[in-house]
């Protein structure tokens, strides 16, 4: 079984995070839902490592892994093997799961900027566009 999961089906489980998933082919069987291989293409090793990583967290899957077929070949093979929950399934919670992740990783590093340029370090330092084109000159003479 061959289905072709369009590229709004991926953003839909991510928001507004874009990473680039242009088309997804799923390769499994009629009749057993368990195991199947997602093919995305334009990706590399960097968005199939992470839902990799995420997929092994899920109780509910036996295996997981990735293949990548040609280096010259911008595609990736996520391959599944979930319990007997059906692997679609399993991967869209996976992603969702990792929306989350995201999300708390971006919120905690902006509320650390933010915390960082209200501290008295910041306004200690005095960093200015206009004081660093002085320093220049001032170290050269």
């Amino acid at each position: 079984m061959i289905l072709v999961i369009g590229w709004e089906y991926f953003v839909s489980w991510f928001g507004n995070l874009e990473i680039g998933l242009k088309e997804t082919i799923e390769h499994g069987s009629f009749t057993d839902n368990s195991p199947a291989t997602f093919s995305l293409t334009d990706e590399d090793h960097t968005i199939a490592n992470v839902v990799r990583f995420t997929l092994n967290q899920d109780p509910r899957v036996t295996f997981c892994g990735y293949s990548i077929p040609h280096p010259l070949e911008a595609r990736v093979n996520i391959i599944v093997q979930t319990t007997g929950d059906p692997a679609r399934e399993v991967l869209k919670d996976a992603c969702q799961n990792l929306m989350l992740m995201c999300r708390h990783v971006r919120c905690t590093f902006d509320k650390a900027v933010e915390d960082f340029k209200a501290s008295n370090v910041v306004k200690a330092m005095k960093i200015d566009s206009q004081d660093s084109s002085g320093d220049d000159s001032e170290e050269s003479e």
